[in-house]
Protein backbone atom coordinates (compact mmCIF):
# COMPACT_ATOMS: atom_id res chain seq x y z
CA UNK A 1 0.00 0.00 0.00
CA UNK A 2 0.86 3.63 -0.21
CA UNK A 3 3.23 5.23 2.39
CA UNK A 4 0.02 7.22 3.48
CA UNK A 5 -1.83 4.60 4.42
CA UNK A 6 -0.25 1.79 6.09
CA UNK A 7 -2.45 -0.89 7.87
CA UNK A 8 -0.02 -0.73 10.66
CA UNK A 9 -0.59 3.49 10.78
CA UNK A 10 -4.33 2.48 12.44
CA UNK A 11 -4.10 1.82 15.65
CA UNK A 12 -7.10 0.38 18.03
CA UNK A 13 -9.13 3.15 18.04
CA UNK A 14 -11.47 4.67 21.14
CA UNK A 15 -14.80 3.34 20.76
CA UNK A 16 -17.36 4.99 22.19
CA UNK A 17 -20.90 5.16 24.18
CA UNK A 18 -22.51 2.08 24.89
CA UNK A 19 -23.32 -1.31 22.94
CA UNK A 20 -26.71 -1.60 21.24
CA UNK A 21 -29.18 -3.45 22.46
CA UNK A 22 -31.11 -6.70 20.42
CA UNK A 23 -34.06 -5.00 19.89
CA UNK A 24 -35.34 -1.29 20.16
CA UNK A 25 -35.81 1.54 17.42
CA UNK A 26 -33.32 4.38 18.98
CA UNK A 27 -33.75 8.05 17.43
CA UNK A 28 -34.59 9.41 14.37
CA UNK A 29 -31.34 10.19 12.13
CA UNK A 30 -31.66 13.02 10.35
CA UNK A 31 -29.39 14.27 7.65
CA UNK A 32 -26.15 15.32 8.57
CA UNK A 33 -25.41 19.39 8.66
CA UNK A 34 -24.14 20.67 4.60
CA UNK A 35 -24.37 18.59 2.28
CA UNK A 36 -22.79 15.33 2.12
CA UNK A 37 -18.88 15.11 0.06
CA UNK A 38 -17.79 13.58 -3.18
CA UNK A 39 -21.58 14.18 -4.97
CA UNK A 40 -22.77 15.08 -8.26
CA UNK A 41 -26.56 13.37 -7.31
CA UNK A 42 -28.76 13.94 -4.15
CA UNK A 43 -27.54 12.31 -1.46
CA UNK A 44 -27.58 11.47 1.87
CA UNK A 45 -25.46 9.99 4.43
CA UNK A 46 -26.82 6.89 6.14
CA UNK A 47 -24.31 5.30 8.54
CA UNK A 48 -23.40 7.35 11.67
CA UNK A 49 -20.49 7.23 14.08
CA UNK A 50 -20.09 3.87 15.91
CA UNK A 51 -22.18 3.67 19.25
CA UNK A 52 -20.32 0.34 20.02
CA UNK A 53 -18.10 0.33 23.54
CA UNK A 54 -14.53 -0.84 23.18
CA UNK A 55 -14.58 -4.37 24.17
CA UNK A 56 -17.96 -5.09 23.35
CA UNK A 57 -16.88 -8.45 21.59
CA UNK A 58 -15.26 -10.08 24.09
CA UNK A 59 -11.94 -11.50 22.72
CA UNK A 60 -8.89 -9.84 22.58
CA UNK A 61 -6.84 -9.72 19.53
CA UNK A 62 -3.79 -8.57 17.15
CA UNK A 63 -5.98 -7.42 14.48
CA UNK A 64 -6.31 -3.95 13.63
CA UNK A 65 -9.99 -2.61 14.33
CA UNK A 66 -11.00 -0.16 11.95
CA UNK A 67 -13.73 1.82 14.33
CA UNK A 68 -16.02 3.90 12.21
CA UNK A 69 -15.43 2.19 9.37
CA UNK A 70 -18.93 0.77 7.09
CA UNK A 71 -18.56 -1.80 4.47
CA UNK A 72 -21.36 -4.21 2.75
CA UNK A 73 -24.33 -2.50 2.61
CA UNK A 74 -27.48 -3.66 1.72
CA UNK A 75 -30.60 -1.61 0.84
CA UNK A 76 -34.31 -3.32 0.58
CA UNK A 77 -37.81 -1.77 -0.14
CA UNK A 78 -40.84 -2.51 1.75
CA UNK A 79 -43.45 -3.15 -1.21
CA UNK A 80 -46.26 -2.70 1.47
CA UNK A 81 -45.46 0.48 1.89
CA UNK A 82 -42.31 1.94 -0.63
CA UNK A 83 -41.47 4.46 0.96
CA UNK A 84 -40.33 2.11 3.99
CA UNK A 85 -36.51 1.53 3.11
CA UNK A 86 -34.60 -0.50 5.24
CA UNK A 87 -30.83 -0.73 5.31
CA UNK A 88 -27.67 -2.54 7.13
CA UNK A 89 -23.99 -2.68 6.75
CA UNK A 90 -21.01 -3.75 8.61
CA UNK A 91 -19.88 -1.81 11.26
CA UNK A 92 -16.25 -1.67 12.78
CA UNK A 93 -14.01 -3.48 10.29
CA UNK A 94 -11.06 -6.13 11.19
CA UNK A 95 -8.04 -6.54 9.29
CA UNK A 96 -8.37 -10.45 9.78
CA UNK A 97 -11.96 -10.72 8.73
CA UNK A 98 -15.86 -9.97 9.76
CA UNK A 99 -16.86 -6.61 11.62
CA UNK A 100 -17.76 -5.92 15.27
CA UNK A 101 -21.62 -5.73 14.14
CA UNK A 102 -24.10 -5.10 11.55
CA UNK A 103 -26.29 -1.49 11.89
CA UNK A 104 -29.09 -1.76 10.63
CA UNK A 105 -31.73 1.77 10.19
CA UNK A 106 -35.19 1.55 8.60
CA UNK A 107 -36.62 4.68 6.91
CA UNK A 108 -40.14 6.03 6.57
CA UNK A 109 -39.49 9.13 3.98
CA UNK A 110 -37.85 7.45 1.17
CA UNK A 111 -34.49 7.72 2.65
CA UNK A 112 -34.26 11.15 4.17
CA UNK A 113 -34.45 10.42 7.82
CA UNK A 114 -33.36 7.09 9.28
CA UNK A 115 -34.10 5.66 12.71
CA UNK A 116 -31.11 3.38 13.97
CA UNK A 117 -31.74 0.01 15.17
CA UNK A 118 -29.97 -3.84 15.56
CA UNK A 119 -30.55 -7.65 15.72
CA UNK A 120 -28.50 -9.68 18.39
CA UNK A 121 -26.09 -10.92 15.37
CA UNK A 122 -23.16 -10.29 17.60
CA UNK A 123 -22.32 -9.57 20.92
CA UNK A 124 -21.93 -6.06 20.63
CA UNK A 125 -25.67 -5.42 19.07
CA UNK A 126 -27.06 -7.74 21.95
CA UNK A 127 -25.44 -11.16 21.30
CA UNK A 128 -25.24 -13.34 24.49
CA UNK A 129 -25.45 -17.20 25.97
CA UNK A 130 -29.02 -16.71 26.73
CA UNK A 131 -29.62 -16.37 22.58
CA UNK A 132 -28.30 -17.66 19.21
CA UNK A 133 -26.38 -14.53 18.68
CA UNK A 134 -23.28 -14.79 21.13
CA UNK A 135 -20.60 -14.50 18.64
CA UNK A 136 -17.55 -11.52 18.54
CA UNK A 137 -18.05 -10.97 14.45
CA UNK A 138 -20.90 -10.81 12.30
CA UNK A 139 -20.59 -9.80 8.26
CA UNK A 140 -22.28 -11.11 5.13
CA UNK A 141 -25.84 -8.52 6.10
CA UNK A 142 -28.48 -9.64 3.59
CA UNK A 143 -32.15 -8.42 3.31
CA UNK A 144 -35.52 -9.10 1.79
CA UNK A 145 -39.10 -8.08 2.25
CA UNK A 146 -42.09 -10.34 1.73
CA UNK A 147 -45.19 -9.55 -0.30
CA UNK A 148 -47.09 -8.77 2.81
CA UNK A 149 -44.11 -6.66 4.27
CA UNK A 150 -42.33 -8.77 6.53
CA UNK A 151 -38.95 -8.22 6.94
CA UNK A 152 -35.94 -10.81 7.23
CA UNK A 153 -31.74 -10.39 7.35
CA UNK A 154 -29.26 -12.70 7.52
CA UNK A 155 -26.17 -12.53 9.19
CA UNK A 156 -23.13 -14.67 8.92
CA UNK A 157 -21.66 -14.54 12.58
CA UNK A 158 -18.49 -16.29 13.79
CA UNK A 159 -15.82 -16.48 16.25
CA UNK A 160 -12.27 -17.16 15.86
CA UNK A 161 -10.51 -17.69 12.32
CA UNK A 162 -11.72 -19.96 9.50
CA UNK A 163 -11.78 -23.72 10.17
CA UNK A 164 -9.14 -22.80 12.74
CA UNK A 165 -9.17 -24.74 16.16
CA UNK A 166 -11.88 -23.30 18.59
CA UNK A 167 -13.25 -21.40 15.82
CA UNK A 168 -17.13 -21.61 15.24
CA UNK A 169 -20.09 -19.85 12.26
CA UNK A 170 -23.43 -19.43 11.76
CA UNK A 171 -26.45 -18.36 9.49
CA UNK A 172 -28.51 -16.32 11.30
CA UNK A 173 -31.96 -14.61 10.54
CA UNK A 174 -33.92 -12.04 12.13
CA UNK A 175 -37.14 -10.89 10.92
CA UNK A 176 -38.84 -7.89 11.72
CA UNK A 177 -42.77 -6.70 11.51
CA UNK A 178 -42.80 -2.76 11.78
CA UNK A 179 -40.83 -1.99 8.77
CA UNK A 180 -36.95 -2.21 10.33
CA UNK A 181 -37.37 -0.83 13.48
CA UNK A 182 -37.39 -3.95 16.03
CA UNK A 183 -36.07 -7.24 15.26
CA UNK A 184 -37.10 -10.79 16.70
CA UNK A 185 -34.31 -12.61 18.61
CA UNK A 186 -32.48 -14.66 15.39
CA UNK A 187 -32.91 -17.87 14.68
CA UNK A 188 -30.03 -19.86 13.76
CA UNK A 189 -29.97 -22.03 10.57
CA UNK A 190 -27.35 -23.50 10.72
CA UNK A 191 -24.19 -23.80 13.73
CA UNK A 192 -20.54 -25.13 13.16
CA UNK A 193 -17.44 -26.02 14.80
CA UNK A 194 -13.92 -25.63 13.65
CA UNK A 195 -14.99 -28.80 10.93
CA UNK A 196 -16.58 -26.31 8.93
CA UNK A 197 -17.33 -22.44 8.17
CA UNK A 198 -20.46 -21.42 6.37
CA UNK A 199 -19.79 -18.23 4.24
CA UNK A 200 -21.52 -15.59 1.68
CA UNK A 201 -24.89 -16.16 2.39
CA UNK A 202 -28.10 -14.51 0.85
CA UNK A 203 -31.66 -14.42 1.76
CA UNK A 204 -34.49 -14.10 -0.63
CA UNK A 205 -38.17 -14.00 0.23
CA UNK A 206 -40.98 -15.83 -2.35
CA UNK A 207 -42.35 -12.88 -4.42
CA UNK A 208 -45.62 -15.31 -4.78
CA UNK A 209 -46.05 -16.45 -1.74
CA UNK A 210 -45.35 -15.01 1.72
CA UNK A 211 -45.07 -17.96 3.43
CA UNK A 212 -41.65 -18.92 1.73
CA UNK A 213 -38.50 -17.53 2.36
CA UNK A 214 -35.00 -18.88 1.23
CA UNK A 215 -31.52 -18.66 2.00
CA UNK A 216 -28.17 -20.23 0.16
CA UNK A 217 -24.61 -19.69 1.12
CA UNK A 218 -21.30 -22.05 0.47
CA UNK A 219 -20.57 -24.14 3.50
CA UNK A 220 -16.36 -24.51 3.39
CA UNK A 221 -14.89 -28.40 4.61
CA UNK A 222 -11.29 -28.15 4.98
CA UNK A 223 -9.35 -26.38 1.99
CA UNK A 224 -10.95 -28.60 -0.81
CA UNK A 225 -14.63 -28.71 -0.47
CA UNK A 226 -17.87 -25.78 -0.51
CA UNK A 227 -21.27 -27.52 -1.41
CA UNK A 228 -24.19 -24.94 -1.94
CA UNK A 229 -26.16 -25.11 1.73
CA UNK A 230 -30.02 -24.43 1.54
CA UNK A 231 -32.97 -23.65 4.17
CA UNK A 232 -36.48 -22.70 3.79
CA UNK A 233 -39.23 -21.68 6.20
CA UNK A 234 -42.52 -22.14 4.63
CA UNK A 235 -44.67 -20.41 7.54
CA UNK A 236 -43.14 -17.20 7.24
CA UNK A 237 -40.20 -18.05 9.20
CA UNK A 238 -41.76 -19.30 12.36
CA UNK A 239 -40.14 -22.70 11.47
CA UNK A 240 -37.25 -23.06 9.55
CA UNK A 241 -36.52 -26.46 7.19
CA UNK A 242 -33.02 -28.40 8.45
CA UNK A 243 -30.23 -27.01 6.29
CA UNK A 244 -28.90 -29.40 3.77
CA UNK A 245 -26.38 -29.68 0.71
CA UNK A 246 -28.56 -28.81 -2.54
CA UNK A 247 -25.27 -28.69 -4.90
CA UNK A 248 -21.88 -30.01 -4.41
CA UNK A 249 -18.93 -29.19 -7.05
CA UNK A 250 -16.81 -31.79 -5.79
CA UNK A 251 -13.13 -31.70 -4.37
CA UNK A 252 -10.86 -28.96 -5.05
CA UNK A 253 -13.74 -26.83 -6.19
CA UNK A 254 -16.56 -24.38 -4.05
CA UNK A 255 -19.66 -22.37 -4.53
CA UNK A 256 -19.59 -18.51 -3.90
CA UNK A 257 -22.03 -15.77 -3.71
CA UNK A 258 -25.14 -18.06 -3.97
CA UNK A 259 -28.34 -15.96 -4.64
CA UNK A 260 -31.89 -17.34 -5.00
CA UNK A 261 -34.46 -15.79 -7.38
CA UNK A 262 -38.06 -16.24 -7.63
CA UNK A 263 -39.59 -16.29 -11.83
CA UNK A 264 -43.15 -16.37 -12.27
CA UNK A 265 -44.63 -19.61 -11.60
CA UNK A 266 -43.13 -19.93 -8.58
CA UNK A 267 -39.61 -21.08 -9.96
CA UNK A 268 -37.18 -21.08 -7.99
CA UNK A 269 -33.66 -20.13 -9.42
CA UNK A 270 -30.03 -20.43 -7.90
CA UNK A 271 -27.09 -18.32 -9.09
CA UNK A 272 -23.64 -18.94 -7.88
CA UNK A 273 -20.01 -18.98 -9.16
CA UNK A 274 -18.11 -22.43 -8.84
CA UNK A 275 -14.49 -21.71 -8.07
CA UNK A 276 -11.67 -24.34 -8.72
CA UNK A 277 -13.04 -25.14 -12.29
CA UNK A 278 -11.12 -23.46 -15.08
CA UNK A 279 -11.89 -21.32 -15.80
CA UNK A 280 -14.43 -20.21 -13.01
CA UNK A 281 -17.90 -20.65 -14.08
CA UNK A 282 -21.36 -18.57 -13.40
CA UNK A 283 -24.15 -21.25 -12.95
CA UNK A 284 -27.55 -21.61 -12.13
CA UNK A 285 -29.73 -24.38 -10.94
CA UNK A 286 -33.89 -24.51 -10.80
CA UNK A 287 -36.25 -25.86 -8.45
CA UNK A 288 -40.43 -25.90 -8.93
CA UNK A 289 -41.09 -27.02 -5.81
CA UNK A 290 -39.83 -24.74 -3.40
CA UNK A 291 -36.41 -26.31 -2.92
CA UNK A 292 -37.41 -29.71 -2.40
CA UNK A 293 -35.38 -30.76 -5.85
CA UNK A 294 -33.32 -29.28 -7.72
CA UNK A 295 -32.68 -29.42 -11.09
CA UNK A 296 -28.57 -29.81 -12.47
CA UNK A 297 -26.68 -26.82 -12.59
CA UNK A 298 -26.31 -25.16 -16.07
CA UNK A 299 -23.43 -22.90 -17.16
CA UNK A 300 -24.36 -19.02 -17.40
CA UNK A 301 -20.98 -18.13 -18.60
CA UNK A 302 -17.11 -18.40 -18.05
CA UNK A 303 -15.96 -15.68 -15.36
CA UNK A 304 -12.72 -14.15 -16.36
CA UNK A 305 -11.77 -11.69 -13.81
CA UNK A 306 -8.57 -10.34 -12.70
CA UNK A 307 -9.61 -8.07 -10.10
CA UNK A 308 -8.30 -4.24 -9.36
CA UNK A 309 -5.12 -2.71 -8.39
CA UNK A 310 -3.64 0.73 -7.65
CA UNK A 311 -1.98 1.50 -10.88
CA UNK A 312 1.14 2.87 -9.04
CA UNK A 313 1.92 0.79 -6.52
CA UNK A 314 0.03 -2.73 -7.18
CA UNK A 315 -1.77 -2.38 -3.63
CA UNK A 316 -4.75 -4.86 -3.64
CA UNK A 317 -8.09 -3.87 -3.93
CA UNK A 318 -10.49 -6.74 -2.28
CA UNK A 319 -13.59 -5.60 -5.07
CA UNK A 320 -16.41 -8.22 -5.96
CA UNK A 321 -14.06 -10.28 -8.25
CA UNK A 322 -15.46 -13.72 -8.89
CA UNK A 323 -18.91 -13.21 -7.57
CA UNK A 324 -21.90 -11.90 -9.38
CA UNK A 325 -24.75 -9.48 -9.01
CA UNK A 326 -28.90 -10.93 -10.40
CA UNK A 327 -32.09 -9.67 -10.59
CA UNK A 328 -34.93 -10.21 -12.09
CA UNK A 329 -37.33 -8.25 -14.45
CA UNK A 330 -40.87 -7.66 -15.86
CA UNK A 331 -41.60 -11.19 -17.37
CA UNK A 332 -39.16 -12.94 -15.59
CA UNK A 333 -36.00 -12.29 -17.44
CA UNK A 334 -32.76 -12.61 -15.30
CA UNK A 335 -30.36 -10.30 -15.58
CA UNK A 336 -26.77 -11.27 -13.91
CA UNK A 337 -23.89 -8.89 -13.84
CA UNK A 338 -19.72 -8.97 -12.66
CA UNK A 339 -16.43 -8.17 -13.22
CA UNK A 340 -14.43 -9.41 -16.05
CA UNK A 341 -11.22 -8.75 -18.01
CA UNK A 342 -12.74 -10.43 -21.23
CA UNK A 343 -13.08 -7.22 -23.21
CA UNK A 344 -9.67 -6.05 -22.64
CA UNK A 345 -8.24 -9.32 -23.72
CA UNK A 346 -7.17 -9.82 -19.95
CA UNK A 347 -5.92 -6.49 -19.02
CA UNK A 348 -8.47 -4.97 -16.98
CA UNK A 349 -12.02 -5.99 -15.24
CA UNK A 350 -14.83 -4.13 -17.08
CA UNK A 351 -18.42 -4.66 -15.71
CA UNK A 352 -20.27 -8.14 -17.78
CA UNK A 353 -24.08 -8.58 -18.57
CA UNK A 354 -25.84 -11.17 -19.86
CA UNK A 355 -29.38 -12.14 -19.39
CA UNK A 356 -31.93 -15.23 -19.52
CA UNK A 357 -35.59 -15.39 -21.01
CA UNK A 358 -36.43 -18.87 -20.40
CA UNK A 359 -36.30 -19.36 -16.79
CA UNK A 360 -32.24 -19.60 -16.71
CA UNK A 361 -32.05 -22.62 -19.69
CA UNK A 362 -30.05 -20.87 -21.60
CA UNK A 363 -28.05 -17.51 -21.42
CA UNK A 364 -27.24 -14.76 -24.21
CA UNK A 365 -23.29 -14.11 -24.27
CA UNK A 366 -22.15 -11.56 -21.81
CA UNK A 367 -21.70 -7.18 -23.07
CA UNK A 368 -20.02 -4.74 -21.45
CA UNK A 369 -21.90 -2.22 -19.80
CA UNK A 370 -19.29 0.34 -17.94
CA UNK A 371 -18.83 3.49 -20.08
CA UNK A 372 -15.52 3.96 -19.55
CA UNK A 373 -13.74 0.88 -21.03
CA UNK A 374 -10.12 1.86 -20.71
CA UNK A 375 -9.99 1.84 -16.67
CA UNK A 376 -10.58 -0.89 -14.37
CA UNK A 377 -14.18 -1.10 -13.14
CA UNK A 378 -15.12 -3.39 -10.03
CA UNK A 379 -17.72 -4.49 -7.58
CA UNK A 380 -20.93 -4.11 -10.19
CA UNK A 381 -24.83 -4.49 -8.46
CA UNK A 382 -27.65 -4.80 -10.67
CA UNK A 383 -31.12 -4.15 -10.61
CA UNK A 384 -34.46 -4.08 -12.73
CA UNK A 385 -37.24 -1.65 -11.85
CA UNK A 386 -40.85 -2.60 -12.01
CA UNK A 387 -40.82 -0.75 -15.39
CA UNK A 388 -37.84 -2.68 -16.81
CA UNK A 389 -35.42 -0.10 -16.93
CA UNK A 390 -32.00 -1.79 -15.94
CA UNK A 391 -29.41 -0.25 -13.66
CA UNK A 392 -26.17 -1.20 -13.15
CA UNK A 393 -23.86 0.27 -10.22
CA UNK A 394 -20.07 0.06 -10.37
CA UNK A 395 -16.70 1.81 -9.29
CA UNK A 396 -14.08 2.63 -11.53
CA UNK A 397 -10.49 4.39 -11.59
CA UNK A 398 -11.09 6.58 -14.41
CA UNK A 399 -10.54 9.78 -12.44
CA UNK A 400 -6.75 8.30 -10.35
CA UNK A 401 -4.05 10.07 -11.18
CA UNK A 402 -0.20 9.18 -11.11
CA UNK A 403 0.58 10.33 -7.82
CA UNK A 404 1.14 7.61 -5.31
CA UNK A 405 -0.44 9.43 -2.59
CA UNK A 406 -4.19 8.60 -3.12
CA UNK A 407 -6.15 5.89 -5.11
CA UNK A 408 -8.85 8.15 -6.52
CA UNK A 409 -12.58 6.15 -7.31
CA UNK A 410 -15.84 6.95 -8.37
CA UNK A 411 -18.88 5.83 -8.10
CA UNK A 412 -21.22 5.11 -11.29
CA UNK A 413 -24.67 4.45 -12.19
CA UNK A 414 -25.79 2.80 -15.82
CA UNK A 415 -29.12 2.70 -16.86
CA UNK A 416 -30.95 0.92 -20.32
CA UNK A 417 -34.64 0.19 -21.13
CA UNK A 418 -33.49 -2.20 -23.71
CA UNK A 419 -30.01 -3.71 -22.70
CA UNK A 420 -28.58 -2.03 -25.89
CA UNK A 421 -28.09 1.14 -25.34
CA UNK A 422 -27.02 2.45 -21.93
CA UNK A 423 -26.39 6.00 -20.43
CA UNK A 424 -23.65 6.34 -17.61
CA UNK A 425 -24.94 9.02 -14.22
CA UNK A 426 -21.88 10.04 -11.56
CA UNK A 427 -23.10 9.21 -8.44
CA UNK A 428 -20.02 10.00 -6.12
CA UNK A 429 -16.05 10.85 -6.20
CA UNK A 430 -13.75 11.06 -6.10
CA UNK A 431 -13.04 9.75 -2.79
CA UNK A 432 -9.61 8.30 -2.00
CA UNK A 433 -9.99 4.38 -1.71
CA UNK A 434 -6.55 4.69 0.29
CA UNK A 435 -8.59 5.61 3.36
CA UNK A 436 -10.74 2.14 2.87
CA UNK A 437 -10.04 -0.78 5.72
CA UNK A 438 -7.07 -3.06 4.51
CA UNK A 439 -8.57 -6.59 4.93
CA UNK A 440 -6.69 -8.53 2.32
CA UNK A 441 -6.84 -5.53 0.28
CA UNK A 442 -8.54 -2.20 0.43
CA UNK A 443 -12.83 -2.84 1.34
CA UNK A 444 -15.14 -1.22 0.50
CA UNK A 445 -17.44 -4.56 0.36
CA UNK A 446 -17.50 -7.29 -2.29
CA UNK A 447 -20.70 -6.46 -2.82
CA UNK A 448 -22.77 -3.25 -2.46
CA UNK A 449 -26.90 -2.59 -3.23
CA UNK A 450 -29.37 -0.83 -5.38
CA UNK A 451 -33.12 -1.39 -5.48
CA UNK A 452 -35.95 0.99 -6.81
CA UNK A 453 -39.23 2.38 -6.46
CA UNK A 454 -41.73 3.76 -9.14
CA UNK A 455 -39.57 7.18 -8.73
CA UNK A 456 -36.28 6.02 -9.36
CA UNK A 457 -33.79 3.68 -8.40
CA UNK A 458 -31.80 4.32 -5.38
CA UNK A 459 -28.23 3.03 -5.22
CA UNK A 460 -26.86 2.21 -1.79
CA UNK A 461 -23.02 2.13 -1.25
CA UNK A 462 -19.41 2.65 0.52
CA UNK A 463 -17.43 5.58 -0.17
CA UNK A 464 -14.37 6.71 1.89
CA UNK A 465 -14.34 10.23 3.85
CA UNK A 466 -12.75 13.10 3.05
CA UNK A 467 -9.76 13.88 5.59
CA UNK A 468 -6.55 11.72 6.28
CA UNK A 469 -8.36 8.73 8.08
CA UNK A 470 -9.65 5.90 7.26
CA UNK A 471 -12.97 5.91 7.80
CA UNK A 472 -15.93 5.04 5.37
CA UNK A 473 -19.55 5.32 5.30
CA UNK A 474 -22.71 3.89 3.74
CA UNK A 475 -24.63 6.82 1.16
CA UNK A 476 -28.05 6.50 -0.75
CA UNK A 477 -28.10 8.50 -3.69
CA UNK A 478 -31.21 9.87 -5.39
CA UNK A 479 -30.49 10.14 -9.00
CA UNK A 480 -33.03 11.93 -11.51
CA UNK A 481 -35.39 9.03 -12.25
CA UNK A 482 -35.31 8.90 -16.15
CA UNK A 483 -32.61 9.03 -18.65
CA UNK A 484 -34.16 12.55 -19.93
CA UNK A 485 -34.67 14.16 -16.85
CA UNK A 486 -30.64 12.91 -16.74
CA UNK A 487 -29.94 14.83 -19.77
CA UNK A 488 -31.94 17.98 -18.63
CA UNK A 489 -29.96 18.01 -15.30
CA UNK A 490 -26.98 17.45 -16.91
CA UNK A 491 -26.26 13.99 -14.86
CA UNK A 492 -25.89 11.60 -17.66
CA UNK A 493 -23.55 11.19 -20.58
CA UNK A 494 -24.03 10.43 -23.80
CA UNK A 495 -25.47 7.19 -24.83
CA UNK A 496 -23.09 4.33 -25.33
CA UNK A 497 -23.73 0.90 -26.45
CA UNK A 498 -23.49 -2.27 -24.94
CA UNK A 499 -20.47 -4.13 -26.19
CA UNK A 500 -19.39 -7.54 -27.26
CA UNK A 501 -16.01 -8.75 -26.88
CA UNK A 502 -14.04 -8.55 -29.88
CA UNK A 503 -14.57 -11.32 -32.51
CA UNK A 504 -11.74 -13.85 -31.92
CA UNK A 505 -10.28 -12.15 -28.98
CA UNK A 506 -8.88 -14.84 -26.10
CA UNK A 507 -6.60 -14.55 -23.35
CA UNK A 508 -3.17 -14.71 -23.40
CA UNK A 509 -1.50 -17.38 -21.61
CA UNK A 510 -0.26 -14.24 -19.29
CA UNK A 511 -4.16 -12.42 -18.87
CA UNK A 512 -5.56 -16.24 -18.05
CA UNK A 513 -2.46 -16.70 -15.75
CA UNK A 514 -3.59 -13.48 -13.70
CA UNK A 515 -6.86 -14.73 -13.86
CA UNK A 516 -6.39 -17.60 -12.43
CA UNK A 517 -4.10 -16.30 -9.39
CA UNK A 518 -7.16 -13.87 -8.75
CA UNK A 519 -9.27 -17.02 -8.13
CA UNK A 520 -6.49 -18.37 -5.89
CA UNK A 521 -6.59 -14.78 -3.86
CA UNK A 522 -10.59 -15.00 -3.94
CA UNK A 523 -10.21 -18.92 -2.42
CA UNK A 524 -7.92 -17.58 0.12
CA UNK A 525 -10.10 -14.33 1.26
CA UNK A 526 -12.79 -16.62 2.21
CA UNK A 527 -10.85 -19.34 3.68
CA UNK A 528 -8.88 -17.06 6.10
CA UNK A 529 -10.96 -13.70 5.83
CA UNK A 530 -14.74 -13.60 6.11
CA UNK A 531 -16.29 -11.52 4.24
Amino acid sequence: MRAARGVGSVALLTLVTACGGGGGGGSVMPPPAGPPPFTSVSQVRVSRPSTFVAGCDGVSTAATLYTNTVAEPYLAVNPTSPMNLISAWQQNRWSDGGAQGLNLAASFDGGMTWTPSNAAFSRCTGGDSGNAGNYARATDVWLTVSPTGVVYALSLSFNGGTLLPGSSSAMLVAHSRDGGLTWSAPIALIQDGATFFNDKGSITADSTDANYVYAVWDRLSGQTAGPSYFAVTANAGSTWQAARSIYDPGAQRQTLGNQIVVLPGDVVLDIFTELGASPVLVRAMQSTDHGTTWSAPVTVSDLTSVGTTDPQTGAVVRDGSDLVSVSVGPGGIIYVAWQDARFSGGQHDGIAMTHSADGGLTWLAPVQVNADRTVQAFTPTIHVRADGVIGVTYYDLRNDTSSPASLLADCWLVTSSDGVTFRESHLSGPFDLDLAPFSQGLFLGDYESLASTASGFLPFYVQTDAGTQVRSDAFIAFPPATAAVQALAGAAGAPFQALAAPAGMTLTPAARQRVMERVRLTRAQRRHQPG
